[in-house]
């Protein structure tokens, strides 16, 4: 047997390896905090909840009472287990209100409120002491125990301190909570040593009650079924354990209170809530807890089982079964684990709950008592006099007031491990079960004020301290007063007949209701409380900080706040407030946060300026992380109050303050959230700011996962785990999101997976280093592209010839499109490129078109030529104005600004529009003008080219006016209509690409990009444009262009009408082009106006033809042949045959710079793919001068 020196040095060694864990967390365990492991950690941490009561109590409960020990597990399974996103929540308050401990929490709620967070202060004390006293009095007995067992002496009564070991280990345990739990005078703070030593202490209990039950069940018994067996035949006069279990009213309401426990129990809510390192780890936490319970657990029946068999006699303490077992056995290192294991258990929940039952004490008692007393605000001077020099740093405890509240913690911490001593020495012998219980009842008389004030708006302070105090006066009378009666005295008989013999008045009868004593009294207690909490909140409204935290506690759609408060200054100088709050904080660390406040806003930190209520707010928030927001509105309080306000005035303006930050953050909000983009706001650690509901849904984020402070590669992280981001290492999808997001300063497309959403994402940097982002849904966009992409695809089937040629160019474009950054320019340069090839056959299918219409309306059969040339309309206007389009997009059309006559213009566009208009019975007419304009001549013509355009194809009767008004230095040049209208609600969308409004597409055909095309020139123009119109009376499009100096008018001849067939009889023509179908349709056309046609491959063979006799009237020659190009061609030929011979230069480039090389030649140019009429109508022009010449 271990002799009995060794168990105490053996206890004491574990005590200082605890310190040495908690040391080496503190000094050098930060990467182990922060990493992969700090979710196991902060779940393990849990198991705080398991204290001697479990590790001990739990065995003699059962034998007591069979499975009534599940119900104290259950609540913590079913409020940890299923209800995580309640604690997430929770916890999300809690880091936004920077909360220290539970009644910080509670007083925040109810208006940051000193009586609500003092009154939660005092039930947290009243109800931790006897489960401290628990703690301590299972050491002692298992320590009697142990040394009983070993034959040595009971606790060295010659040495009264140091032979008791209960009074020792509150010593070294006030040491450890002292040493590791007030490092900091920030609350909020994690404290890594602690929160690591804690869960080592849980994993080792586990450890010890695991090994202990395998030892048991499968060491001295053969298993379970022997074990059952054998415990059945030892109950001769008692039930079997498992039938035991007592009425369903004990039952409930163990579960009640152990759920109440989960959260409310000072030391569960500090490392559930304020040791929390992100909302994240409470998921972690919703399985491990639950698997943890389950564990310890697992031999509780079986361990109680094996206690009946082999511990006979009715003077066993069944409360430490776990312990004799193995002692009886003889089995001295399963004794010392299971020793070592209880100890464990003991000594986690006395570190942590008097670490945060003084920071209570200190921030909700102590501080506001002496802060009333001495008073905080600084000397004026002084304090500029302090901000000026510079602010020498202070230790990491804080300024002065900073180190006086860290003494006062740990004097709190002692006092509170001596009052659950001295509780131990006098609570007697009862029962670790009925101590726990008695503690929780006291501890669930916080749930009507806790709870209540997340889910009930309408909860006031009033009534939570109300309610505090009734259910804490009614525990007090109906539970510990019976529990701590010894009999024959005063209370004795009060429980037994009630004050003054009132027997209604029993305290474990309350009005004669009869039910088991525990449940009796929680009933009453909760009831009373609950029903004054209700009543008294009623009895008020809520103060407006009573609103404000209301809203900021309860997850609901915010109530946007009148401004009907007053933004006045507070006569609180920058420099004061510093100082003040720097006395609890330390002046550097204080300095640190208010320029980083003055940065955010954008100014310079001036100590002399009056502090404003959003400083004033900045600081109350800054100081709460310290001394609670109770206390920290309170110092704020005291030292406006110095300014000659008086308190109420004082905390009037920090409530206009709150008012005011709640009131512009709710409308940042709700801008936010109206705005149709995502937009999230970043700091330079890439941590969320802001963000709006269109952020969230864009992605199909939880939202429990985006809330302020979390990283922006968790949310990366998540879409990367769940394939959003498509295929791949999810490392390096990650780094890929986060490099764009962070470098990239170019709208970037995001494609999501499986929704196949894109995004268009761009990033703005902010002044201090954060991001602006925002998230665009693209996706009809694409879509609308990709649309387009299949109609290219399907007009390259409709043209045979070149089918392979285009299937390779596409072919091109998309892994073009794939590689690119920007698919819209990815297009435009494609387009650009490919306009020859694209729109040569189109040329060769006109001719042939033309040709055969010719021929068909001779024969009187025209309607199928007809429908083919029109068709081949539709897709020359498609592809025309796609090449337009991408020009303007790509930058390709610079403005060749010049000055010129508008007549010249008119004129021209009259000849052109001239037959259309006649064609639909419409008059079309030009009103003269003498303007002189500053323009793009060539840009201007297209832009009102399709202006008229569209106003004859979308009247159907009536009349087309051109006209111009002058504007002072302008000139607007109108086009007016008699057609269809446009409502007013369209007309800011009429200008974008392929949009077609209903009336007009039943009335003519079209693409919806004319418009769209007179926009863009418009805007390359810098020409204003503006639109008027009136649905079913017609439309004016008005384009204001700048005046020039007037210059002298030109000759006009008389506007031509088109020439017939018989005017071209006979005139020779040299036709040019390397595509043989070109020649071909050049031949059939022309040679059905009558002319003689000849055909050359090139410049070679059309010298050969000339050599041999042919003297050409007119060339006409292609732009792109196999050799040379059509323009050095023309040149040639006009060396042979003379200089006046004349040319016309057929071309898809309609750059400026081959307009210019054709003009410098004296070469008319014609666009393709070529329109019969113009062609036509050009070489009756030339026939008519040469035969008037003649």
């Amino acid at each position: 047997m271990i002799p009995a020196w060794s168990v105490v040095l053996t206890a004491l060694a574990y005590l200082c390896a605890l310190f040495a864990i908690a040391h080496l967390a503190d000094t050098s365990g930060r990467r182990l905090m922060s990493g992969r492991a700090r979710t196991t950690i902060y779940a393990l941490a849990l198991g705080v909840y398991c204290t001697s009561w479990t590790f001990y109590g739990s065995v003699g409960f059962a034998h007591r009472n069979g499975f009534d020990f599940l119900g104290i597990y259950v609540g913590p399974i079913l409020v940890i287990g299923l209800g995580h996103r309640f604690v997430a929540r929770i916890v999300t308050i809690a880091k936004s209100q920077n909360i220290t401990s539970i009644a910080d929490f509670v007083g925040a709620r109810y208006g940051k409120s000193e009586r609500v967070a003092a009154m939660v202060c005092l039930v947290a004390v009243i109800g931790a002491l006897p489960y401290i006293s628990l703690q301590l009095k299972a050491v002692a007995n298992s320590l009697s125990v142990f040394l009983a067992a070993t034959g040595g002496p009971a606790p060295l009564a010659d040495l009264p301190v140091l032979g008791d070991l209960a009074f020792l280990v509150a010593l070294v345990l006030a040491g450890f909570a002292c040493a590791f739990g007030t490092r900091h005078i920030d609350a909020t703070e994690h404290q890594d040593g602690l929160v690591l030593a804690i869960a080592v202490e849980s994993l080792i209990k586990l450890i010890a009650f695991l090994a202990l039950g395998l030892f048991v069940v499968y060491g001295l018994f053969d298993g379970g079924a022997d074990l059952l067996a054998q415990a059945t035949r030892a109950a001769v006069d008692a039930p079997p354990i498992w039938q035991r279990t007592s009425n369903w009213p004990t039952f409930l309401t163990l579960t009640v209170l152990s759920s109440f426990a989960a959260l409310l129990l000072a030391r569960q809510f500090h490392m559930a809530i304020v040791e929390n390192r992100d909302v994240q780890d409470v998921r972690r936490a919703a399985w491990m807890f639950p698997l943890y319970l389950i564990l310890i657990n697992l031999f509780v029946l079986p361990l109680a089982a094996a206690g009946e068999v082999m511990l006979t006699g009715s003077n066993i303490d069944r409360d430490m079964t776990v312990l004799l077992l193995p002692l009886q056995e003889r089995a001295s290192l399963v004794a010392l684990l299971v020793f070592i294991g209880g100890l464990s258990a003991a000594t986690a929940m006395v570190i942590v709950v008097s670490v945060a039952l003084a920071i209570m004490i200190s921030n909700h008692i102590v501080m506001p008592l002496l802060l009333r007393g001495r008073g905080v605000a600084p000397d004026p001077d002084r304090a500029t006099a302090a901000w000026a020099r510079g602010r020498s740093a202070n230790g990491s405890t804080g300024g002065d007031l900073g180190s006086q509240v860290v003494h006062i913690r740990r004097g709190a911490i002692i006092a509170v491990i001596l009052l659950g001593y001295a509780y131990y020495r006098a609570s007697g012998e009862a029962a670790l079960v009925s101590i726990g219980l008695l503690s929780f009842a006291a501890t669930a008389q916080i749930a009507p004020a806790f709870f209540g004030g997340l889910i009930w708006r309408r909860g006031t302070a009033l009534g939570a301290v109300v309610g505090l105090g009734a259910g804490l006066l009614t525990w007090l009378y109906t539970l510990l007063m019976p529990s701590i009666a010894q009999p024959g005295g005063f209370w004795s008989d009060i429980v037994q007949n009630g004050p003054l013999g009132i027997g209604l008045l029993r305290p474990e009868a309350l009005f004669g209701v009869t039910l088991p004593s525990l449940p009796h009294g929680v009933l009453w207690s909760l009831s009373v409380n609950l029903a004054c909490y209700v009543g008294f909140s009623l009895m008020r409204p809520a103060s407006a900080m009573e609103r404000l935290q209301a809203n900021a506690f309860i997850d609901s759609d915010r109530a946007t706040m009148a401004q009907s408060f007053s933004l006045w200054r507070s006569s609180v100088t920058a420099a004061e407030l510093q100082s003040t709050i720097g006395r609890y904080l330390g002046l550097e660390r204080t300095q640190r946060a208010f320029e980083g406040f003055a940065q955010s806003r954008g100014e310079e930190l001036n100590g002399a300026r009056e502090a404003d209520i959003h400083m004033l707010r900045f600081g109350e928030h800054l100081l709460s992380s310290a001394i609670g927001a109770a206390s920290s509105r309170l110092v704020l309080s005291l030292l406006l109050r110095r300014r000659n306000l008086s308190t109420e005035a004082a905390f009037k303006l920090l409530d206009d303050a709150s008012a005011a930050l709640q009131y512009n953050r709710d409308i940042l909000q709700n801008g936010l959230d109206h705005a149709g983009q995502g937009i999230t706001v970043l700091d330079r650690d890439l941590r969320l700011l802001a963000w709006n509901k269109a952020f969230i849904q864009l992605y199909g984020l939880p939202p429990s996962l985006v809330r302020f402070g979390t990283g922006i590669d968790e949310v990366v992280r998540y879409n990367a785990a769940r394939g959003a981001y498509g295929d791949g290492a999810q490392d390096e999808l990650m780094a890929a999101r986060l490099e764009s997001l962070v470098n990239d300063r170019e709208p970037v497309r995001l494609k999501l997976y499986p929704s196949k959403k894109v995004i268009e994402i761009r990033s703005n940097p902010l002044p201090d280093g954060g991001l602006v982002t925002t998230y665009t849904d693209i996706t009809d966009s694409v879509v609308a592209e990709e649309e387009l992409e299949r109609t290219n695809e399907t007009l390259e089937g409709r043209v045979a010839e070149r089918t392979e040629e285009l299937q390779r160019v596409n072919t091109e474009l998309q892994r073009a499109k794939a590689e690119a950054d920007d698919a819209n320019a990815s297009k435009t340069r494609f387009l650009a490129a490919a306009s020859h090839d694209i729109l040569q056959p189109l040329n060769a299918a006109r001719l042939y078109a033309s040709a055969l219409v010719e021929r068909d309306r001779a024969a009187n059969r025209p309607d199928l030529a007809e429908n083919i040339d029109a068709s081949l309309d539709a897709v020359e206007e498609i592809l025309t104005a796609l090449l337009e389009i991408s020009r303007l997009d790509g930058g390709a059309l610079k403005p060749e600004i010049s000055t010129f006559r508008l007549d010249e213009l008119m004129r021209q566009l009259q000849r052109e529009f001239e037959p259309s208009a006649q064609e639909k019975s419409l008059t079309l007419v030009f009103s003269p003008t003498s303007a002189t304009i500053r323009s793009d001549r060539r840009l201007l013509r297209r832009l009102l080219q399709n202006l008229v355009s569209n106003a004859i194809k979308y009247t159907p009767n009536g009349k087309v006016l051109v006209g111009c008004r002058r504007r002072g230095e302008q000139v607007a040049i109108q086009v007016l209509d008699t057609g269809l209208g446009i409502h007013a609600s369209k007309q800011k969308i009429v200008f974008r690409e392929f949009l077609r409004l209903d009336p007009g597409a039943k009335v003519a055909r079209g693409l919806g990009l004319g418009l769209s095309i007179v926009e863009r020139i418009a805007r390359t123009l810098d020409h204003t444009l503006t639109l008027s119109s009136t649905p079913g009376r017609g439309t004016r499009f008005s384009l204001l262009v700048p005046t020039a100096a007037q210059m002298p008018a030109a000759t006009a001849s008389a506007p031509r009408r088109l020439p017939s067939g018989g005017q071209l009889s006979g005139l020779k023509i040299l036709a040019i082009d390397n595509e043989p179908s070109i020649l071909d349709g050049m031949r059939l056309l022309l040679g059905g106006w009558g002319c003689t046609v000849a055909t050359a491959s090139g410049l070679d063979e059309a010298l050969s033809l000339m050599d041999a006799g042919l003297s050409p009237d007119v060339v006409i020659a292609d732009y792109h042949l196999d050799e040379g190009d059509g323009l050095a061609s023309i040149a040639s030929l006009r060396k042979r045959a003379g200089a006046g011979l004349p040319a016309i230069l057929l071309t898809a480039d309609r750059s400026p710079e081959m307009r210019e090389a054709a003009a410098a030649l004296d070469v008319h140019v014609l666009n393709k793919p070529l329109k019969p009429g113009a062609l036509r109508a050009l070489l009756a022009q030339w026939r008519a001068t040469r035969l008037a010449a003649e």
